[in-house]
Parts: structure tokens; C-alpha cells; sequence
């Protein structure tokens, strides 16, 4: 353990004697700005790469020490701050291991990012549909067989992209297994692991993938650690992904001017879970341990555990999640999404000294769920789309770029080539993705969720009721 924090530490030797900025950001220390006074105390930190700071594109104090330690902490040969969030770690790692026309296999309940850098990189992805969970209600990750099928019948494939955990908390069996498979081929395994950045802590919370053997693993250290949002890191492991191509990728797909607020955040957030010790954790687990006792004493309310400790979903029986979430957002309760069944809350990953008022939650969420109940009632009755094991797209995405497109009707969709995503929003995983074709069981699935109150993002005019597709062919 260390309680270094070398870029903490760099900022606040800075300021210490209240240096006067001729400098960029335009705010210069928050002497100019109109926010509230509350922010603008932050703002004299919101600096830029003077003398002492280091530079975040080519690390050699500071910033480069604290990288080091995160390395470190998580096990990984190096390691990187992310200042664009999780999506440019994927970005990067996918432009770093292939090249346009190489084959990918991907999960197809990735999030949207995966899939843009899948187009960006022109790749040829091939899709591993996940498994669904009657559980936990949501699609997990890939089967051992089904991803050993499409390395056997794809073997020239470059990489393996896959999701762990999933939003939920969910954590896939057998990936340990998996990735030795892929090794074993010569494949690089790539994992957006953007919701697991605390499982470094070790149990009771799943492996990590870094841990199991994974190259590459993004993490989103705002999502559970306490860093701020679009703090993320990237870590790189082994010798099958060349480190000096993820920074290459980062230098040309990150901010030239990025945010040392941010850095800051992430350079505490790893001390935060380097130095997370047992009785920390036994402090977590006996509040979240009466948290959940008293929730699923409230009537008519279900409450299922996810594999994460620091997930919990919530369902009301007859109501949809987003009739939950909006009733609990009436008594102050803010969760992280919703879906047609259920509302996912993302728990406080307690330190001793912390305290969080679980009591007065509790309270609130019952009296949400008694006035859902006297609500008018729906039932929730949502299809997961049928997705083959394996798939490809009907058309690259370089024919992708060369066709014209049109938008038509969702009714008259059937059979059409999509042009662009749909996404189900969060968490973020398409519902039909660029160059794939529209069948029965997919518009069916857009309906459902259009019925249920779904926020839908994509290519789609939701008030005119179309979609974006390639021509017809005869």
C-alpha cells in the first residue's frame, strides 16, 4: 500500500503559492468565471501543462509516476489515465490490435463505443450473441462453446472483444477459460470491463479480467471509484498488444488538452482502492447487509443481488422499472437506469469513515413503491430479439460508407438493411447495428421498448415514427 498521490500532490505544491496565471484556461483560476461559488473553488486547479505539472501525452513526472502506481495496483505491465471516459480505451485498444479488413469477434451486447470503433477501424466483426439470465433478467455474457465455435470458424480473427461484467453487475462463467482459448490461437483479448474497476479489491466481488488473464481492459473508475465522470483508466498486459500503439491511439484520440481535475480524480481513485483494506470492506458489507435486509422487508418490492456486490436491482411485480424509477425519483431517489423490468441502484463503496444514509433510502423507496402500487397496473412483458450464436453483417461497413439511405416507416423495416445503431439507452448496447437487417423478432423488440417508456438513441425519428435504412434491392 501506498498513500502517494503524485499528481495531487504536484497540483497542490502548485498552488500553494497562489501563482499568477498568463496561462490557458481562459478563467485564470477561476478569477473570471461566473459559476457559482461552489465550482469556481475547483477551477484554480483546472490547469493546463505548466512547468511541474507534466504533460499527460508524454509522462515524465507527475503524471508518469502516478501511472506507475496504478500499474501497480491493478497488475498490468502499464497502465494509462483516460480523460474521454471508457469509450476512447475502446476506441484505442481495437485501433491498436487491428487494422482495416481484419476479423473481430465481438459481444453482441457490447456497448455502443465498441461498436463505433468496430466502424472506425473498418473492421469485419463477427457477432457472439449472449446468453440470457431469468434471473438477473438481463443478456450476459458469451458462452465458452459459442466464442470456441467462431475461434474454429474464424481463425484468422485478430482479437476477441468482449463485456465483463455486464451493466448489471452480472459476471460471465468460464472467462478465464475463454481466454486461455484464445491465447492459445494467438488471439488478443480485449475486455470493456468498464463497470469493474473496484474488483480489484477482491472478494467478495468478481475477478478481474486484467487478473484472469486478459491484454487489454478498460476501466471506468467514475462509475465505481470515487473519480469524475469521464475518468477512466486502460491497462495492458502480456505481449500480444503492442503498449506503444495504445499510446500512439491515445495521443491521436484523447483531448491535447486534458482536464487535470480529472487526472487528479483518477490518481486518488487508485490510491482509494489501493488502499481499501479488510476492515473497509467488513464496514461496506455490514451496511449493505441491513440496507438490503430492510429493502426486501417492504412489501411488493423484489429485490435481486447481483453477482457485483455493489449492485442491486429493484422491481415493483406489474410495473415496469421506469414506472419505478419515476416514482422513485419523486421522493429523491435518483437510480442509475431503468429497463422494461427492473431499476438498477449502484451502491457507495464505503470506507470506514463513511456513512450513507441507507435508513432514510429505505424509507423513501417504501413509500415510492406503496404509491406505485395503488397506481393504475401494466403488465411488463418485454422479448429479448432472437439473435443467432453467430453472425456477421449482411454488408461491410466500406460498402456501408458508398450506399445512399432512406427513412421509412417501422412497419415497412422488415427485412431492411439497417444503416445505422438503435440503442436502448442506457445501457448502451444496440438493439441493431450498421449493416445488419431488420427481422421480425428485432422490430418486435423495438416496439416493446418504445411501449415501455425506453429512452431510444440512434438513428431513428421517434415523432415521425422512422427509421434509417440502406435501398431496397430488387
Amino acid at each position: 500500500m501506498t498513500h502517494r498521490k503524485p499528481l495531487v500532490e504536484a497540483l497542490t505544491a502548485f498552488q500553494q503559492p497562489l501563482p499568477i496565471s498568463f496561462h490557458v484556461p481562459g478563467h485564470k483560476n477561476g478569477e473570471l468565471s461566473g459559476l457559482p461559488q461552489a465550482i469556481r473553488t475547483a477551477l484554480s486547479y483546472d490547469l493546463t501543462e505548466v512547468t511541474g505539472l507534466d504533460d499527460l501525452h508524454y509522462p515524465e513526472e507527475a503524471i508518469r509516476d502516478a501511472q506507475s502506481l496504478l500499474a501497480a495496483t491493478y497488475g498490468a505491465d502499464e497502465s494509462f489515465f483516460l480523460v474521454n471516459g471508457s469509450t476512447v480505451g475502446n476506441l484505442a485498444m481495437i485501433h491498436a490490435v487491428c487494422k482495416e479488413g481484419d476479423t473481430v469477434i465481438v459481444q453482441r451486447n457490447s456497448h455502443k463505443s465498441v461498436f463505433h470503433a468496430l466502424e472506425l477501424a473498418k473492421t469485419r466483426p463477427v457477432y457472439v450473441a449472449p446468453e440470457w439470465d431469468d434471473e438477473s433478467l438481463t443478456a450476459v455474457g458469451v458462452a465458452f462453446a459459442d466464442i470456441a465455435a467462431a475461434v474454429t470458424a474464424y481463425p484468422e480473427a485478430k482479437a476477441v472483444v468482449l463485456t465483463y461484467p455486464n451493466y448489471y453487475g452480472m459476471a460471465t462463467a468460464g472467462l478465464k477459460e475463454t481466454i486461455a482459448l484464445c491465447h492459445s490461437k494467438g488471439i488478443a483479448v480485449l475486455v470493456d470491463e468498464a463497470h469493474g474497476a473496484h474488483f480489484q479489491i477482491g472478494e467478495p466481488y468478481p475477478a478481474s479480467a486484467l487478473a484472469l488473464g486478459a491484454d487489454v481492459v478498460v476501466h471506468s473508475a467514475h462509475k465505481t471509484l470515487p473519480a469524475m465522470t469521464m475518468g477512466s483508466f486502460l491497462h495492458v498486459k502480456g505481449n500480444l498488444v503492442n503498449a506503444e500503439k495504445i499510446k500512439k491511439y491515445l495521443r491521436m484520440l484523447q483531448s491535447s488538452s486534458p482536464s487535470y481535475l480529472i487526472m487528479a480524480s483518477l490518481d486518488d481513485a487508485r490510491a482509494f482502492v489501493q488502499n481499501y483494506t479488510q476492515p473497509d470492506m467488513r464496514h461496506f458489507e455490514d451496511k449493505r447487509e441491513q440496507f438490503v435486509k430492510g429493502l426486501k422487508s417492504i412489501p411488493k418490492l423484489g429485490v435481486f443481488e447481483s453477482d457485483d456486490p455493489l449492485k442491486l436491482m429493484l422491481r415493483s411485480e406489474y410495473n415496469s422499472g421506469f414506472q419505478l424509477k419515476k416514482e422513485l425519483e419523486k421522493v429523491g431517489i435518483h437510480a442509475e437506469l431503468a429497463d422494461p423490468y427492473q431499476v438498477l441502484l449502484i451502491l457507495p463503496l464505503l470506507k470506514q469513515p463513511h456513512s450513507y444514509p441507507f435508513a432514510e433510502v429505505r424509507s423513501r423507496i417504501k413509500e415510492a413503491v406503496q404509491a406505485l402500487t395503488q397506481a393504475p397496473r401494466e403488465a411488463v412483458i418485454v422479448k429479448m430479439p432472437i439473435q443467432q450464436n453467430i453472425s456477421v453483417p449482411e454488408i461491410s461497413y466500406a460498402q456501408l460508407d458508398m450506399e445512399a439511405r432512406e427513412w421509412i416507416s417501422y412497419t415497412k423495416a422488415f427485412g431492411r438493411i439497417s444503416a445505422g445503431m438503435v440503442i436502448p439507452y442506457p445501457p448502451g448496447v444496440p438493439l441493431i447495428v450498421p449493416g445488419e437487417k431488420w427481422t421480425m423478432d428485432k422490430l418486435e423488440g423495438l416496439m416493446d421498448y418504445l411501449s415501455t417508456g425506453a429512452q431510444i438513441q440512434g438513428d431513428l425519428r421517434l415523432e415521425e415514427k422512422l427509421i434509417c435504412v440502406l435501398p431496397a434491392t430488387n
